[in-house]
């Protein structure tokens, strides 16, 4: 194949994403971090998969530039997490590169991707060597040398790329200290390799790699035995067998036992029901084998009624109509455009989780919260939609979280009003901002206050480890309550008071007259309360306190000090 066409690529990154959404989990696992948060491998997913909803939709004969931009765009819009957003970056810079082209040679494709890899390096501003931009260029660089090989063409190109992405992914420990510790490659890495070898699968072998879910083959089967089915008749547990098998009996002549039909049924299944009268036998078995069922039945009459429900696809059918549901009724609540109102200069976008925290934002002016946190990383077009909703001349958005701030900054070029991006990485920052804000001072000044107001607060987090890790010299069990400190680990504890009230002590310096205790999920008000105390026993009870209930997911304490 000489030269690369619309249609093969979009099927392509159809494959890329399916790929990458079947191998996610094993992506996330990756994490070193210990906390929760929005994974690698589900970010990448997500971000890729809104590119191929928008490419089913093209028809065969589109042209390679039209591809292409259709992916970077809908990549764009769909970006989440930092993962994401490069992920996003590597294919609007390869789109750029295919503009104005029907089809692609070998070196518009390693040029394509060399514009990629530097969009990407551009985007971040402190590139880190061991990660899915190292690999990537990598990937680049090998696409140029064998497109400057005679007789190479565009599948063996492809394939010369993965592979030198995938060398590089071997060495990344070697780059990074915290993944030799861990023994582990990087995850954004490893994700970017996963869509490469989806990509590679049609590219190479003109074959799509199916979504894991919506096929019945061996690979799905891991993923699918642990769901949890009911099927009509009101048997329900973990799928360990596919088919759900009814059908009567009509009893034949012969005397033959019942029991003995049941004995055989549950040798090659489960949920066995033989119910049976004069005249007919009912039988109902799940089974991987619902024609043995059945050749076995006929020895005992003529068989009527017959029913097999494949309960995998069902069952995916369930979750994908749950997904459908759910996003509808989300979109109920979907933001109306408001034009800029020359007459109203500033609006304010936050994104937050938790029903306190949500209202604490609003009570401060804010216009529009986006829901989103650590464990779920908005998309940039979740962010672009609430900035598009507030009728004002300057939006500011407050991120709260450093692993949304890239998918905030991607919303900057796509709105049709100044957009700014506060660089906020937690929720107390983003409340310091907001109360620095001054109606009465122009973009850049109350730019200059909000920030230094986030700067000047201290921030300490009280969450529990989502994994097994050995990090920045903890030794860290699943489980396990750990103290974050301006997001880094601090310590680990076994008591979710004595860890919060041991941050509180870090936290608070001896300038500090105000401190904020945000207790959600997990925690009572009781133990806000009890921490509380021992603030004012410690520190005085000059120091002025603030309890609320934030009801924030993930962290049972949000403390901050200013």
């Amino acid at each position: 194949m000489n030269f690369l066409k619309g249609k093969t690529l979009r099927d392509a990154i159809i494959s890329g994403a399916n790929h990458i959404a079947n191998n996610r989990q094993q992506v996330d696992a990756l994490n070193v971090f210990p906390v929760p948060d929005g994974d690698t491998g589900t970010n990448m997913s997500m971000t890729i998969s809104a590119a191929k909803r928008e490419l089913e939709r093209l028809d065969d004969d589109a042209t390679i530039e039209e591809v292409s931009k259709t992916a970077a765009s809908a990549l764009l819009r769909g970006a989440r997490g930092n993962s994401g957003v490069i992920l996003s970056l590597l294919f609007r810079g390869f789109s750029k590169g295919l503009a104005g082209k029907n089809t692609a040679a070998p070196a518009d494709i390693a040029n394509a991707l060399s514009l990629g890899v530097e969009a990407a390096y551009k985007a971040v501003m402190k590139p880190t060597e061991g990660t899915i931009l190292t690999v990537s260029r990598a990937a680049a660089e090998k696409a140029r040398e064998t497109a400057g090989e005679a007789g190479k063409d565009v599948a063996r190109l492809w394939c010369d790329l993965t592979q030198a992405a995938s060398e590089m992914l071997e060495k990344t420990p070697e780059m990074l200290p915290v993944l030799k510790k861990a023994g582990v490659v990087d995850a954004g890495g490893k994700g970017l390799l996963v869509v490469f070898e989806g990509m590679a699968s049609v590219i190479r072998d003109d074959v799509i790699i199916p979504l894991a879910g919506a096929v019945s083959a061996p690979a799905r089967q891991e993923s699918v035995t642990a769901a949890f089915f009911e099927d009509d008749d009101g048997f329900s547990g973990e799928i360990t067998f596919t088919y759900c098998t009814e059908f009567i009996i009509l009893r034949g002549e012969g005397e033959k036992s019942p029991l003995a039909l049941r004995a055989f049924l549950e040798t090659i299944g489960d949920c066995v029901v033989v119910v049976d009268d004069d005249e007919i036998i009912k039988v109902h078995v799940h089974t991987d084998h619902p024609g043995k069922a059945m050749e076995e039945a006929l020895s005992y009459g003529m068989l009527t009624k017959l029913k097999v429900d494949n309960m995998r696809l069902q069952f995916a059918d369930k979750v994908s109509n749950a997904q459908k549901a759910a996003k509808a009724e989300a979109q109920r609540g979907n933001l109306p455009y408001a034009a800029p109102d020359p007459d109203r200069p500033f609006g304010f976008v936050a994104v937050a989780a938790g029903e306190g925290v949500r209202q604490l934002f609003l009570d401060l002016g804010v216009d529009q919260v986006v829901s989103g946190g650590q464990t779920m990383n908005p998309s940039t077009d979740d962010i672009l939609s609430a900035v598009q909703s507030v009728g004002a001349q300057t939006v500011f958005v407050l991120p709260n979280n450093k692993n949304i701030i890239m998918a905030a900054e991607q919303s900057v070029s796509l709105a049709d009003r100044q957009v700014i991006v506060l660089q906020t990485k937690t929720i107390p920052q983003g409340l310091s901002a907001m109360l620095a804000f001054d109606a009465e001072q122009d973009v850049d000044q109350n730019f200059l206050a909000m920030s230094r107001a986030a700067g000047h607060v201290a921030t300490g987090q009280i969450t529990f480890a989502a994994r097994d890790s050995d990090f920045d010299g903890h030794k860290i069990k699943q489980g396990e309550i750990l103290a974050l400190e301006e997001g880094k680990v601090a310590f680990v504890e076994k008591d979710l008071i004595k860890a919060a009230n041991k941050l509180a002590k870090t936290i608070i310096r001896k300038d500090s007259t105000f401190v904020t205790v945000l207790y959600g999920e997990g925690a009572t008000e009781e133990q806000a309360g009890e921490v509380e105390k021992y603030i004012h026993a410690k520190f005085g009870d000059d120091l002025e306190v603030a309890v609320i209930n934030g009801g924030q997911p993930v962290y049972y304490f949000i403390l901050s000090a200013e």
